[in-house]
């Protein structure tokens, strides 16, 4: 049986059965205008982190996550932009060791890119990953300009998460789908969320 590593979130670690297999490459697609950020600080606690940021820089990271209620760890931040971002975050992912967790929080800017540089940098990722027994987590923002690599993305991650948001009167209703699980079994149903503070199940019940 494959190691599992813990999400640091207990209700996704039951959901997935003891959290994401070592070697995979998840993709975590969330509102811009969410607070998707709780699961990125969260996925920090149980390991070594490489976060890797391609629009805030290593300061507002930093700051946000220190600032949040949430239990975090102390990732190591960089900032991948420049002229060729894709080249950066191949330079910086290879830098990670036996275990670490690497987050691209977003991963749009890489999704605009030419696709088969897209695709081997993925696949580089994915290669690394296996050999080191970590995770990689590429958070991808949805909105009205969704780069045009998005399916690449999807279709090559091993895990693909969704958060839907809707706000319902003065309530923000948060549901987590779990649509993509290679070799792996996908829950029967949506996990609802409370996000206010840190990454919770909402056990308020719904009401027609």
């Amino acid at each position: 049986m494959a190691t599992k590593h813990s999400t640091g979130v207990e209700v996704l670690d039951r959901e997935l059965d003891g959290g994401f297999p070592a070697g995979s490459v998840v993709a975590f697609q969330a509102p811009a205008a969410s607070q998707g950020e709780l699961l990125l600080y969260e996925l920090t606690r149980p390991r070594s982190t490489l976060y890797l940021t391609s629009d805030r820089t290593e300061d507002a990271v930093a700051d946000a996550i220190e600032s949040t209620t949430a239990p975090t760890g102390s990732p190591e931040i960089q900032l991948i932009s420049g002229e060729d971002p894709i080249d950066t975050t191949r330079r910086a992912v290879r830098r990670a060791f036996d275990d670490m967790t690497v987050i691209i929080d977003p991963v749009d800017p890489l999704e605009r890119n030419s696709r088969s540089r897209y695709e081997q940098l993925l696949n580089e990722i994915r290669n690394h990953m296996h050999n080191t027994g970590g995770i990689a987590f590429l958070h991808a923002l949805e909105g009205s300009n969704t780069p045009p690599l998005r399916e690449t993305t999807q279709h090559m991650a091993d895990i693909v998460l969704d958060l839907d948001v809707e706000i319902k009167g003065n309530e923000v209703d948060s549901r987590l789908t779990v649509r993509k699980y290679r070799g792996g079994q996908i829950p029967d149903e949506t996990i609802k969320l409370d996000l206010s503070e840190r990454v919770r199940v909402d056990t308020s019940r719904d009401i027609a």
